[in-house]
């Protein structure tokens, strides 16, 4: 991305093993991810930023010291570089690994190539070669559904909850999805596009309410008797949403946060004293989901790849950007 609204695509030299935890993956399909959107409309700078963090793929290459991994397999990855190793990693948070990094900027897997660093903590072998058909939804696994699920986990989505998420873009749709299959009892979904309230039913959605605001936490309270949800995602990253969140969860509920926070957020501390919230969220640890994403994936139990509503070749990136933020896209796959 050279700048705000200018995506190009260009020849970059081709990548190398570098270190012995190293692999070198052929992409097989990447896609654009909301947060993309940021630089892309200014929100961010953006100077020649190499771009992408979503990504399958085949290893090509190994380092030395890579000991889960071999040549040919197909793998997910990650949207965060991690050992998964070290003790921030084994308490579940690959995404703060002490030796971690984002894939989006330094390396951009909107690409043919990546050299994938810490390779055995960030890549996910499946069991075989995929069937074309699975390929969206382990794509999917790499960062929008592994975020969505962690958001749904942050909030305790589970049996007798009902889990209420605000943001019906991917982030929270693959919320909706993840919290009907942690149990939830009820699951309402705050959409006012109708193409996206279709989706969110059918990925376990009860409850659409299609207002923001105060009008929508007042929809929430009216469905769950004036108390507010047990359990609440957030997937925007905006002022009015995360107040929205915190006003829509009960006393004692949970609210699971992932909407990157833009524009100045600020959380005004007395009413974050008196809501009395359980608070957790930032970039999902999608390490630690990914062999359980894989295989509700590969057993076909969960289909998170119908969130993909436009597929481009990756020449055509600029209009795939253009689509989503021109909201004529939900999420845009780019094959390889």
């Amino acid at each position: 991305m050279y700048g705000p609204g200018d995506v190009r695509v260009v020849d970059r030299e081709d990548p190398k093993i570098i270190d012995p935890t190293d692999a070198l993956i052929a992409i097989t399909a990447t896609c654009i991810c909301g947060s993309d959107l940021w630089p892309y409309r200014g929100v961010e700078p953006v100077d020649h930023t190499l771009m992408g963090h979503e990504y399958v793929g085949v290893v090509e290459e190994i380092g030395d010291a890579v000991a889960t991994l071999k040549v040919g397999d197909f793998v997910v990855g990650s949207f965060c570089i991690s050992d998964n190793t070290c003790e921030i990693c084994r308490a579940g948070y690959q995404s703060r690994c002490v030796h971690g990094s984002f894939v989006a900027g330094a390396i951009g897997t909107q690409s043919e190539l990546a050299r994938i660093p810490y390779a055995d903590g960030t890549l996910v072998a499946t069991p075989g070669q995929p069937d074309q058909d699975l390929i969206p939804s382990l794509l999917a696994a790499s960062d929008v559904l592994g975020t969505g699920w962690f958001a749904a986990v942050a909030a305790a989505a589970g049996p007798g909850k009902t889990v209420a998420v605000v943001g019906d873009g991917a982030v929270g749709l693959m919320g909706v999805l993840a919290a009907k299959q942690l149990g939830a009892d009820r699951i309402i979904a705050m959409s006012r596009h109708a193409d996206r309230q279709v989706l969110a039913r059918e990925f376990g959605a009860t409850d659409i309410v299609d207002t923001r605001g105060d009008e929508g936490v007042t929809a929430i309270k009216d469905l769950t008797n004036g108390l507010g949800a047990h359990s609440v995602i957030e997937a925007v990253g905006s002022q009015e949403s995360m107040m929205q969140a915190i006003r829509s969860t009960r006393p004692g509920g949970h609210l699971g946060y992932v909407g990157v926070a833009h524009d100045g957020v600020t959380l005004p501390a007395d009413q974050l004293f008196f809501a009395e919230v359980h608070l957790l969220g930032g970039p999902a640890p999608v390490r630690r989901f990914l062999p359980d994403l894989i295989d509700r994936v590969w057993n076909r139990t969960i289909d998170p790849g119908r969130v993909f509503d436009l597929t481009l070749p990756l020449d055509q990136a600029a209009e795939g950007y253009k689509a989503m933020d021109e909201r004529r896209a939900v999420k845009t796959l780019l094959t390889v």
